[in-house]
């Protein structure tokens, strides 16, 4: 089997053999295909597609490049959820102690962030003394007992994933559904879960800007899943604007406790409770979604989910006083007003520029070697529907330098206003 005559073969827009495609993933994570020959398929994939059998092969290959997660030993279906990423998207803080509230457990394989905030284990640290480097027995007995637990990822988690990534995004074909779809579901499926829900995040906030897009990256991850045998279903979600109020590490983490209190934001709340209805359902614990939701607004409404928050904090090592107390999490020294430019409805925020300027703060990271700020980060006080007064606060950095002139030039440019009120833009476009 040659190299040279698979990328003709996928150049001409033929099937590839399960064989063909072993050959190539095996052959590159060993080093014994070269980049340029790497690339060029990369390229003939970019434009040719896959079906959904080569998308779901070259999808295994990736998971068993690496270590796999062996999640036998916990007990009950274990389910886990994935978003595409946006600005201020919180929901896993939330969704694992409410989910694991109802028995099901979340055995969770998180990472680091790079861009505009953290990922799920910066945020997770804004809490003194937490960490995720505990060994896989300690890891499963903490499930098995708490119904939760988060371990950062292995180093050899899909490395043949992290190979070709790093390749997509120096040739110019980072935006190919099958390859981005095989990424995300080859870190699941090694991760171990049972089943899978799939946040798809579209808008100005999201890396699918288009709901069509959108709608066929869901499709996608849904056949891998299903066809390798993880129950998997797709939520497409708005993401026009930041989920919620708060952009940034601690800031987030108040906001998730908040939430699990019942007091935070709706739009938050509401996806928590769509999101955790399904995992619910997936897990077992119940017939209907209808049943699911009622559960968790229950676990919410009793105390119960709050109370596995504190449980989860306090099991790996961190100071779980800080739900009772959230001024125990990381103060930023300067609160920052940033004030609207017009008078009117909000009609438009432009998510990218809010995230990147929580970046410019330092809540997140601009390379893998920048240094995350967790006190840092923005509040909104105005969102998209919202009627405002020119001067009136629409936002409050919350920073450690007062040197913040283009932070607020960037908030104040994202914001679009109008003299109407804009119609309501949905939540969940499509399930």
């Amino acid at each position: 089997m040659r190299m040279v005559d698979i990328i003709a073969k996928k150049r001409d827009g033929s099937h590839l053999s399960k064989e063909e495609i072993h050959f190539v993933i095996d052959g590159y994570t060993n080093g014994q295909i070269p980049d340029y020959q790497m690339s060029a398929f990369l390229m003939t994939v970019f434009f040719q597609g896959m079906s959904a059998q080569e998308t779901a092969k070259l999808t295994m290959e990736m998971v068993k490049s690496g270590d796999q997660i062996d999640l036998s030993g916990i007990e009950g279906v274990k389910v886990d959820k994935h978003s595409t990423g946006g600005v201020g998207d919180t929901t896993t803080l939330i969704l694992a102690p409410l989910v694991a509230a109802l028995g099901i457990p979340v055995a969770k394989m998180s990472g680091r962030g790079l861009g505009h905030t953290g990922g799920t284990i910066d945020k997770l640290e804004a809490v003194r003394g937490f960490h995720v480097e505990i060994p896989e027995e300690q890891f499963i007995e903490l499930v098995n007992r708490n119904k939760i637990a988060v371990v950062g990822q292995s180093g050899n988690l899909t490395p043949a994933d992290k190979k070709i990534y790093s390749l997509r995004d120096v040739t110019a074909t980072v935006n190919s559904i099958p390859l981005i779809a095989s990424s995300i579901m080859s870190k699941k499926i090694a991760a171990g879960a049972d089943a899978i829900v799939l946040d798809v995040k579209v808008g100005a906030g999201a890396f699918m800007k288009e709901l069509d897009d959108a709608r066929e990256l869901a499709n996608a991850m849904m056949e891998i899943g299903n066809q390798v045998g993880r129950k998997t279903l797709a939520v497409i979600s708005n993401m026009e604007q930041p989920l919620g109020y708060a952009v940034g590490n601690a800031l987030e983490i108040k906001e998730a406790i908040e939430t699990l209190q019942g007091k935070g934001p709706a739009d938050l709340h509401e996806l928590c409770l769509v999101l955790g209805s399904k995992m619910v359902v997936l897990g077992g614990k119940a017939e209907t979604e209808d049943e699911a939701r009622s559960m968790l607004e229950e676990v919410i409404k009793n105390g119960r989910a709050l109370q596995v928050f504190k449980e989860f904090l306090s099991a790996q090592g961190g100071d779980a006083s800080v739900v009772d107390d959230v001024n125990k999490l990381p103060q930023a020294q300067f609160q920052i007003p940033v004030k609207a430019t017009e008078s009117g409805y909000v009609t438009g925020i432009i998510a990218d520029e809010i995230g990147v300027a929580a970046m410019l703060l330092g809540a997140g990271r601009a390379t893998k070697e920048s240094e995350i700020d967790l006190s840092v980060g923005i509040v909104l006080h105005k969102k998209i529907g919202d009627q405002v007064e020119v001067g009136e606060p629409i936002a409050t950095l919350y920073s450690n330098t007062e040197e913040v002139g283009e932070v607020i030039n960037r908030i104040s440019k994202a914001y679009d206003y109008s003299i109407d009120k804009p119609s309501p833009m949905p939540l969940i476009y499509t399930i």
